[in-house]
Order: structure tokens, then C-alpha cells, then sequence
């Protein structure tokens, strides 16, 4: 009895380990130290205690904050696969979005021209932004705030990045801007345009003069915090985000890519056209030209707002979707590229084989998570100019088998 006891209890971690691996036991929140969640709580009172925060205000607060599991679970779900081009830019842009986002440019048309005026920033990207991320304000979040960037602020795999979110949050709260109860997205992004908690405070700007701060119910404040975090971030007044293009046959692919910049005169110079065959823009403006689905898919020539888009959301996808919307609300008409007969989307274990074979063999993705991020698009490139293939820095289950094969 005592031996078949000795063997259970040695087995017993592994047991436990199985069952977390395959999914069988439910996520919990891991904690960043070895204390419990109260006596962290604590910690976090004291430090916001020091930076000037009242002791009621903190007994309001912080009272009844824990951690919620499910905003691990969200936190470490990775969809199965990654979404193409096109099924990203249909998820993002449909015919609804694009009539309710001009129905809002008419109805806020003198709020928005007064943030546009102010900062420089064009009213229907305003809008496009409003529309991508809250649908113009559908969808806010569900969330108790606090109780969200506490939990993964407690959680170890991003803890310092959220110890601040729960800082910022704090401090928005103590000066009035938002309730203590308020919800947002699972990670803390609040608001019309779901800023996160450091955003919140460092760009939301009070435009009508009630002393606060308002991303759920004030469009002044709405529109000029966008308008004032975009134009911070580098926004250029009076400038698009970039234009569809078509490039000559014999377009050197090695020339494409965000490192890559050359002003409009010498893309022109080099073939690059209009998508209808026009010549561009004259000037010494600096642009790049992308690919974000491959030489196959569209080419666009971006210029420096599709980089300040960027600081807002760092994925190209997104940065496009964002740019192609505001093109829409004021009368442009869908691409012209042709679209493929059919997409094939990579699984995000897919992609992370396709990293770890691309640093094995030199070629530095910048890790192998599973996102294809500008470290990883650089890193396939690379190993396509190498392997003489076309050097578009997309990945294609082409790719990967040919990795695959690689010895």
C-alpha cells in the first residue's frame, strides 16, 4: 500500500501536467510572484497610494477587484489559423460599415471638421478608425476594466506591461475621466475608439469643457482624442494613407517593403503607376510599396500616415483596412485587383514552424509566435532572394514545404 502511494504521489505532477497540456483543466491566472492575489493587490494600493491617489478613492476602486479567468483564456487563445488578405479585408470593410460610417460623417460633420481642423487629422479617417474599432461604438467591451488589467497585470506572461495599463487606468479614474466599474475589451481598451489605459492618459482630450475625458458619450472628446493621438504620432495634414498601384512586369520585388523608401518621381521612374495606368503624384514625398498577400495580390504605394496608422495598430492588415474605409466613406470604389480563385490560410502552427526553420537557418523572424510581423516578412525575403525565388516576404505553404525540405 505504502509503494502503490509512493508511486501515485511521483506520478501525480505528471498526471497534472498531462491534463493541462491537452486542455482537460481549466486556464488559471498565473500569478507574477509567489504571493496571493490580495496581499499583490496591496502592493498595487501602495504604489498608486505613492503617486498621490487618496486612500477612499482607492478603497472604491479597488474594492472587489480579482482576477477573471476568462481574460487569460482570451489572452492565450491563438486562432487556429491566420485570416488572408482578402477574408481580413471583407471582415473588416462590408457594404453596412460603409454606409453607417457615412450616415455618422453626416451627422457629426461639424464636430468632425473641428477636430479636423484643430489637429489636422481628416474627418473620415476619424471615422474609419470609430468604425474598426467599436463598429461607431456598438461594441465597447464587457469587461470591468480594472478587474481585467489587474488580472493580467497579476498574470506573469506580460506582467509589467499590464502593471502599467492598471496604473494609467487608476489615474483616469482618480482624475475624473471614467468610473471606477467602467467595462471595456478583455485587455482594458475602452471607449468609441478603445484606447487602452495609457493611451487614455497620455492622448483623451476634454473638447467640450466638462472637466472630463469622455470616449463613451461625448463626440468632441470622441473625435479630438483620436484626432489628437493620431496627429502626436506623426499625422501628416492633408495627406491620404497611400493608393492601390500596379508595377511593371519586370519590377524588382527586392525593392518592396517598409525599409524601402523612395519619393513618388522615382517609383514613377521605375514603372510604378496608378492602378488605371495614370502617372503619380510628382513630388519628392517618400513612399514604400507593399504586398501584403504576395506578388500575386495587390501592390500599394504607401506614404507617412500608413506608418502613424501603424503606431495605432502594428498590423499591415489593419493599417490598409483603416486607409481603404476612410477611401470608401468618401466615394472610392472597392479594389481592383483581381481576387484569387481561392486563399489558402496558413495555421498559426504553420507559421510558427516556418519561424523556427527560417532562424535556424540564419534568417531572424524575430521569434516564433505565429505572427507575421515586418521582422518575420524580412527574415522570408531573405531566404527568398536566396533561394532565387520571387522576394515578396509572403508566406505560402509553398514556402513552408520548401523549408520543410530544406537541409
Amino acid at each position: 500500500m505504502n509503494f502503490s502511494l509512493s508511486i501515485l504521489n511521483r506520478l501525480l505532477p505528471v498526471i497534472v501536467l498531462l491534463i493541462t497540456s491537452f486542455g482537460f483543466a481549466r486556464p488559471m491566472v498565473a500569478a507574477e510572484s509567489a504571493l496571493p492575489f490580495s496581499q499583490w493587490l496591496d502592493g498595487v494600493r501602495k504604489e498608486a497610494s505613492a503617486a498621490g491617489m487618496s486612500t477612499g478613492f482607492l478603497n472604491t476602486a479597488l474594492a472587489g477587484v480579482k482576477p477573471i479567468n476568462r481574460v487569460i483564456e482570451l489572452d492565450r487563445r491563438q486562432p487556429e489559423f491566420t485570416l488572408t488578405f482578402w477574408k481580413y479585408l471583407d471582415n473588416a470593410i462590408n457594404p453596412e460599415r460603409i454606409r453607417r460610417g457615412r450616415e455618422m460623417m453626416a451627422k457629426h460633420q461639424t464636430q468632425l471638421q473641428k477636430s479636423a481642423l484643430k489637429y489636422g487629422v481628416q474627418p473620415r479617417f476619424i471615422v474609419a478608425f470609430w468604425g474598426l474599432e467599436s463598429n461607431y461604438g456598438k461594441h465597447t467591451g464587457a469587461f470591468p476594466v480594472l478587474d481585467a488589467v489587474a488580472t493580467l497585470a497579476f498574470d506573469q506572461r506580460r506582467s509589467r506591461f499590464f502593471r502599467s495599463q492598471l496604473m494609467a487606468a487608476l489615474t483616469i479614474m482618480n482624475r475624473g475621466d471614467v468610473d471606477t466599474r467602467v467595462k471595456g475589451s478583455w485587455a482594458g481598451a475602452m471607449g468609441n475608439f478603445q484606447f487602452i489605459p495609457t493611451t487614455y492618459k497620455g492622448f483623451a482630450v476634454d473638447a467640450d469643457g466638462d472637466g472630463k475625458r469622455d470616449m463613451w458619450n461625448s463626440f468632441p472628446d470622441m473625435f479630438a482624442s483620436a484626432a489628437n493621438y493620431l496627429s502626436r504620432s506623426g499625422w501628416r495634414s492633408g495627406w491620404s494613407w497611400g493608393r492601390e498601384v500596379q508595377l511593371p512586369k519586370e519590377f524588382k520585388l527586392e525593392l518592396t517593403g517598409l525599409k524601402i523608401r523612395k519619393s513618388q518621381s522615382q517609383w514613377q521612374a521605375l514603372g510604378v503607376r496608378t492602378i488605371g495606368g495614370g502617372s503619380l503624384p510628382t513630388g519628392d514625398t517618400e513612399a514604400s510599396v507593399i504586398l501584403p498577400a504576395g506578388y500575386n495580390g495587390p501592390a500599394f504605394l504607401i506614404y507617412k500616415n500608413y506608418r502613424t496608422i501603424l503606431t495605432w495598430n502594428r498590423s499591415i492588415l489593419y493599417a490598409i483596412a483603416v486607409g481603404h474605409l476612410a477611401d470608401r466613406l468618401v466615394g472610392a470604389g472597392p479594389l481592383k485587383s483581381k481576387r484569387p480563385v481561392e486563399e489558402v490560410a496558413l495555421s498559426r502552427a504553420d507559421l510558427m514552424d516556418m519561424q523556427r526553420r527560417l532562424a535556424a537557418l540564419g534568417f531572424e523572424p524575430g521569434g516564433s509566435d505565429g505572427v507575421i510581423g515586418p521582422m518575420t516578412r524580412t527574415a522570408i525575403k531573405a531566404f527568398q532572394q536566396k533561394s532565387l525565388l520571387p522576394a515578396d516576404g509572403y508566406p505560402t505553404m509553398g514556402l513552408l514545404e520548401m523549408l520543410r525540405g530544406t537541409k
